[in-house]
């Protein structure tokens, strides 16, 4: 058994043997015993019952194999990989947060090893639109916007914005128009979407969540409220 996180739901479950279904179809590229290929499979179906979506991937492998075997004898290098069901890695967003920084989110994720310089340019638009809908912040350049919210954020928030602002490409161009497309390796493309990440956490979802326990307490006491004005009454 392990513990897995379904991207669609976004619950942990523990994944047991009925949850999962992996194949492997090994073929000789003439190399030797150490040298055969093998595309391997794997599917995993979300246990949760409100879910129940399944994810498929495959990755190639450089394999060592005895014939006769129907699997593999163990891999020796992996070549390559494709995530097939969901085919990015995004997170699944509340329907509270704004559409077009969702949509800037998405796509960001979907192409990030396909073109990380374009993924960056989307992440680096959907920061912009975070600072201008949640602080209400509008400079000329994301540089500006992010020197404009240093005083509305706590220390950890910021440092972590500025460490992204600092790095390679993506901080020698944020003076720059947003659109302007940034020369980025994969690694600095991945950092940028786990900084939306976290911001989405943080400004969307926890606010969302403290709203609704405060609610929850202000509808409680007017009930109680009610009660004993109830009981008052001749």
């Amino acid at each position: 058994m392990s513990s897995w996180r379904c991207p669609y739901c976004n619950q942990i479950a523990t994944l047991i043997d009925t949850n999962i279904d992996t194949r492997s179809h090994v073929f000789d590229v003439n190399k030797g015993a150490d040298n055969y290929l093998a595309l391997n499979t794997e599917v995993i179906r979300c246990p949760n019952e409100s879910c129940k979506e399944y994810t498929l991937e495959a990755l190639l492998t450089q394999t060592k194999w005895s014939a006769g075997h129907r699997v593999p004898d163990y891999s020796l290098k992996l070549i390559d990989s494709w995530k097939l069901k969901p085919n990015s890695t995004a997170k699944p967003q509340p329907a509270y947060i704004p559409q077009a920084v969702q949509d800037d989110y998405y796509e960001a994720c979907l192409i990030a090893d396909l073109s990380p310089k374009a993924s960056a340019t989307l992440s680096r638009r959907c920061l912009q639109g975070m600072i201008r809908d949640f602080y209400g912040v509008k400079e000329k350049t994301l540089y500006a916007e992010i020197q404009g919210i240093k005083d509305k954020v706590d220390t950890t928030t910021w440092d972590a914005i500025d460490a992204v602002r600092s790095i390679g490409n993506i901080g020698a161009h944020m003076e720059q128009d947003i659109n302007v497309i940034v020369d980025v390796d994969p690694n600095e493309a991945g950092v940028l979407i786990e900084l939306i990440e976290t911001l989405l956490e943080e400004w969307y979802v926890h606010r969302h969540e403290r709203a609704e326990r405060m609610n929850k307490i202000v509808a409680v006491a007017a009930v109680k409220k009610a009660e004993k004005d109830a009981g008052k009454t001749p």
